[in-house]
């Protein structure tokens, strides 16, 4: 009898170990988890509540009727979508350049560091030297036009049919590194079994690549891809605020949906659309997070 009430005693203190090994992170983040929400839930419901205003009356959802009205609006809203279109290339490019540096053992530590070097540069600093490099009689155009290939020899800046794409390389370049160096620290930690075993088995570089290699960095080129999506959407302000004198030019060929709310809240003192347009910008960068924790369970699931 004394046997089984131990063994009862023991199982309820074996059920309660794991309820409190889950509450305990908690209560050390708590204090820090409290700041954050006063601080950002205030501001997200002031930010919520001054969309659906005009001069402290309610006026519901006609603010975001007007800036979807307004043609530059969509544009920027366009254009967001159209530097989309980078981040495959880019999660491309890092993987390429990661493998690369993965089977170039010798003098990895200092490539790592040369690729890594432009992300580290503040954006003005970049955007500043590529402003200076890409005029239409710039460094780049003129040793172009040295070897013979002026042709292609572009006003990258000041035609509106390619500024824009100038700008998403300009950020492509400065964002690469980011990713070649997560993808290789993960890289190291595959164990080197595995692709002896492919070589014996006669597996190629390109073969032993997509079935080792390219599982294992899956969750973390996955996360790589969500973080520049959330660059693309609400993170190139200051490329486009620095390259174009915080005009958007030539034109409107480089406006995006952050210069149009810096515009309404700082130059024309309209602060309600401001907000509405940054509502929608926050609810489209929700959507790539939400997008992130999904794949972070799937991946947490298919581990255990």
């Amino acid at each position: 009898m004394a046997i089984a009430v131990t063994g009862v005693r023991e199982r309820r203190v074996a059920g309660k170990r794991p309820s409190r090994s889950t509450l305990q992170p908690l209560l050390w983040i708590a204090p820090a988890l409290l700041v954050l929400v006063a601080i950002f839930g205030y501001s997200i419901v002031t930010l919520f509540g001054q969309s659906m205003s005009f001069q402290g009356d309610w006026v519901g959802l006609e603010n975001f009727a007007l800036i979807f009205s307004d043609p530059l609006f969509t544009t920027g809203l366009l254009h967001n979508a159209l530097l989309l279109l980078a981040v495959p290339v880019m999660a491309f490019l890092a993987m390429l350049v990661a493998v690369v540096l993965f089977e170039t053992k010798k003098g990895l530590g200092f490539f790592r560091a040369v690729v890594f070097m432009p992300y580290i540069l503040a954006v003005p600093v970049v955007a500043v030297v590529f402003g200076q490099l890409l005029q239409r009689n710039g460094p780049i155009n003129e040793v172009l036009r040295s070897v013979g290939l002026g042709n292609i020899a572009l006003d990258w800046l000041g035609d509106p049919h390619v500024a824009l794409w100038t700008m998403a390389g300009v950020i492509m370049w400065k964002e690469v590194g980011f990713g070649v160096v997560l993808l290789l620290a993960r890289m190291l930690t595959i164990s080197t079994e595995a692709y002896e075993a492919a070589k014996l088995d006669g597996a190629g570089f390109w073969r032993t690549h997509w079935s080792i290699t390219l599982p294992e960095i899956r969750p973390i080129l996955g996360f790589y891809i969500v973080t520049e999506a959330i660059t693309m959407v609400s993170w190139v302000f200051n490329y486009v605020y620095v390259l174009t004198n915080g005009q958007g030019g030539p034109g409107d060929s480089t406006v995006v949906s952050e210069l149009y709310i810096y515009r309404n809240a700082f130059q024309y003192q309209q602060p309600e659309l401001a907000a509405a347009a940054a509502v929608i910008l926050f609810l489209g960068t929700m959507v790539f997070v939400v997008v992130f924790v999904r794949m972070q369970r799937r991946a947490m699931r298919a581990n255990s």
